[in-house]
């Protein structure tokens, strides 16, 4: 790949190789919300815990409505990178303090106002939120797609929101038109 193919992984999903058996990243899925000279940085969006949204709401005090959808969805492992912070990946809700527009369809926002309004009618219509994201050093990225540990494709909100984590990464394999049985752990070049 060259190097202008690579400066438009942002707005990407990153899917993980079969022979990737590294516990933060197999069968994963990663939305690339940014990328350049200096490095990218995603969210893996099909890694859950064992915690749902209203556990971790109750664990920071935060008043919240136990008892709705949004409140019984489980919150994901973004990455190992700063792991105590929360980053909601959500469709277009302006508003909250520290949020980031990535596209028409889809924004990012770490602050703790977008927290408190979750299980609200002022949350998101889709959501994700996960704690800690995924970071990737200058050129470390390209070296390991060139290694064959990811595939890439565009994002998709169906595959970020509609789909369960579990049927995520064979989803997201299904759109480069495969499937996921038909990808070998064994990396080759031409």
């Amino acid at each position: 790949m060259t190097d202008s193919t690579m400066a438009s992984l942002q707005n990407h999903l990153l899917i993980a190789m079969p022979a990737l058996e590294d516990p933060l990243f197999g069968r994963s899925v990663t939305y690339i919300c940014e990328h350049n000279t200096d490095g990218a940085m995603g969210i893996v969006i099909n890694h859950p815990l064992s915690i749902n949204v209203s556990d971790l709401l109750r664990q920071l005090e935060i008043e919240h409505n136990a008892d709705c959808a949004a409140a019984k969805a489980r919150v994901c492992a973004g990455g190992p990178v700063q792991n105590e912070r929360g980053f909601v990946l959500h469709t277009p809700k302006e508003g909250f303090v520290s949020s980031l527009r990535l596209t028409d369809d889809l924004m990012v926002t770490t602050s703790k106002d977008i927290l408190e309004q979750l299980t609200s009618e002022n949350a998101p219509e889709k959501f994700i939120l996960a704690l800690g994201y995924a970071g990737w050093s200058a050129g470390q990225l390209e070296q390991e797609i060139a290694d064959n540990s990811w595939l890439v494709i565009p994002a998709d909100n169906q595959i970020i929101f509609d789909l369960s984590h579990a049927e995520k990464w064979q989803g997201a394999t299904k759109r480069l038109g495969i499937q996921s049985w038909q990808l070998s752990p064994v990396a080759g070049h031409a």
